[in-house]
This record gives C-alpha cells, structure tokens and sequence, in this order.
C-alpha cells in the first residue's frame, strides 16, 4: 500500500507541473480570444458552479473538485463566441455553455470509470479519489443537471442539440469498439467514429451557441457544421500526437496499445506491402505492450507517409471549417473563432 501511495504521490507532482506549463503555454496561445470575451467567460463560470452545486454534502464536495479542475474551456468559449458572432451573449448562452460543459464533463467521468483511468486532465479522476460507484452516480448526476437546466428553461432546441450529440458520442465509442476488434482499415469508418467522437460536441457547443442569438435555423446549421469540421482537425491532431515526443502529455505509442484505429495508422495498412501489412496488424493485435515493437509500428507510420497525409486530411478540415466562418463578416469575434480553429491543429499538446 506504502508503495502505491508513493507511486501517486510521484504522479501527482509530475501531472501537477505538467499542467501548469500546459495551461500557460495554451493563455498565450489563444489570449486574445479569451480576452474578448473575458467577462462572458467569468460570468459562465459563475453559471456553472450554481448549476453543479448540491444539497448532498458528499456530492458539493466533488463537484467543486469538478469545477476546480476543468480543462482549457475550448468548448464553452466556441459556445460564447458562436453567440457572439449572432448578437449579444444573453442567460440562454450561459446556460447552453453550462449543458455543454455539464454532458461533456458526465461522458468524461464515465470514461473513466469504464478505462479504468486514475487521471484526467493533470489531476486524479472521480474514481481514483471516490471510486467507481460514486462516480457512476456523479456522472448521471452531471447529466440529469443538464437536462433539467435546458427542460426548466424551455431550451428544448439546445436540448435536442446536446442530446444528439452525446447519442452520436455513445455510438462512436461503441463502433471503435467494434471495429478495433478487427482493425477495419476503412478509411470513411475512421471518420465515421470521430464524427462521432470528438466533432459531435464541438458541433453541438458551436449549434447551442448560435441558437442563443440567431434568429434562423439556417445559421444554427451552419455553426453546427463549422464545429464538427473544427472537431474533426481536432481528433486528427489528436491522434498525431501518438507519433510525436513524449513532451505532449501522452505517452507515445498509447492508441496503438490500445487497437484504436487512427488515421495514421489505416494510411500505412492501405499503402504498405502485404508481408509489412500482416507484421503491423499481428503488432498491434498481439505485441501492443511492448516497446521495441510499438516502436517499430511508429517508425513504419512515418516511413510510409502516415504523418504527412493525416496532417493534410487535417488542414483539410480545417479550411472547410474556415470557409464556413468567412460566411460571416470580419470583426473581432470571427477573428477569435479564426484563433481557435487554427489553435486545434497548431497546438503542441
């Protein structure tokens, strides 16, 4: 027991530091698009603790431990910035910025339980802290807060928005599950499950916000569209990071010991030959925990060109996401949004 303790202990010190770097890399790098939109930012932190908090002591105490170790807020700044660019932010924007994070943080703590993960975002998960069964009940404590929130506002729009994208969440994790089984090298179901994913809540805090202060469905699409691409160069990104330096703050290597199936990854399985085809396929399917051996996949990635393409498809969408916004005229808000779409492909962790 002494020695898992000193075991966390060591860990702790090292994601504590590691966070600290990460967030003051991440200020600078989007500051003036936190700085426009600074007093929306305070004011929706304020909407969030009095929409987690509870009579329950045991429970106030872990959603403040919630509240206080939220990540970088990409997800509720596109909810106010996507208000923002339709008029002026308003209680409804508070509340659907409010949905977002609450579902967002639900499914986070469910992974978790499910992953059996002792860390999230530089700090100890829910289940590491309180265990499984708690945090099972303080996921569906999140998620029914976040459906009462819309329902006793009459937000039904941004309801069925949010609730959309957490059913296309369920079904992306389910169909990677899947899939993973037998490493199905189609290229469109790798899209298929990040559409899923990853780009469906960023689609839906870009669709919730814009429904706060846009008169007509047709914008509300189109934001909504603007963030599942945004979401799609995220999750690409993402999944480069798994060949890249130890020095993003996940280990490298981490989604091949896993069998997940990355971008990367199917690109090479397409354009390699059949002898190196079957090698990488019995790696990942067999040998997925050693070094010297998920080495060699990486190394075969960058060999054949896995990197570069997957940084094209990348941009790709990005420019996608980009041409949706210049639908808009240039002003500070569209400039900001411009910021953080180029911060997802752009950024080092």
């Amino acid at each position: 027991m002494k020695k898992q303790w000193n075991y966390l202990y060591r860990l702790f010190i090292y994601l504590y530091f590691n966070v600290i770097i990460l967030r003051f890399y991440f200020f600078f790098i989007v500051k003036s698009a936190s700085q426009l939109i600074s007093s929306e930012l305070a004011q929706f932190e304020a909407h969030f603790k009095i929409a987690v908090k509870s009579r329950v002591p045991l429970l106030d105490r872990i959603m403040q431990y919630v509240v206080k170790r939220k990540g970088k807020q990409l997800r509720p700044m596109f909810v106010l910035l996507s208000a923002k660019l339709g008029g002026d932010v308003n209680d409804k924007t508070y509340r659907a910025a409010s949905l977002v994070e609450l579902l967002h943080t639900a499914t986070l703590v469910h992974d978790d339980v499910v992953d059996e993960s002792f860390e999230r975002r530089g700090f100890f998960s829910i289940n590491a802290l309180w265990k499984n069964k708690i945090a099972v009940l303080v996921g569906d404590y999140l998620l029914s807060k976040g459906l009462l929130l819309s329902i006793d506002n009459n937000d039904f729009r941004i309801l069925q928005i949010l609730s959309t994208a957490v059913k296309q969440m369920s079904e992306g994790e389910l169909l990677q599950m899947e899939k993973s089984r037998n490493l199905n090298l189609d290229e469109s179901v790798y899209y298929e499950i990040i559409k899923g994913k990853t780009a469906s809540l960023l689609s839906s805090a870009c669709g919730a916000g814009a429904c706060s202060t846009f008169d007509n469905e047709e914008d509300i699409i189109r934001m909504e569209n603007f963030g599942e691409k945004v979401g799609m160069a995220f999750q690409i990104k993402d999944d480069l990071f798994d060949y890249g330096s130890s020095k993003i703050g996940k280990p490298t290597g981490n989604d091949i010991q896993e069998k997940k199936l990355t971008l990367p990854l199917i690109y090479t399985l397409n354009n390699c030959d059949n002898a190196l085809r079957k090698k990488i396929i019995y790696i990942v399917k067999n040998q997925n925990t050693k070094k010297d051996k998920v080495d060699f996949v990486i190394q075969s990635v960058q060999q054949f060109g896995g990197i570069e393409y997957a940084k094209q498809k990348m941009y790709a969408f990005r420019d996608e996401a980009l041409e949706l916004l210049y639908f808009y005229p240039k002003t500070e808000t569209r400039d900001a949004l411009e910021e953080l779409v180029r911060f997802t492909t752009d950024r080092e962790y």
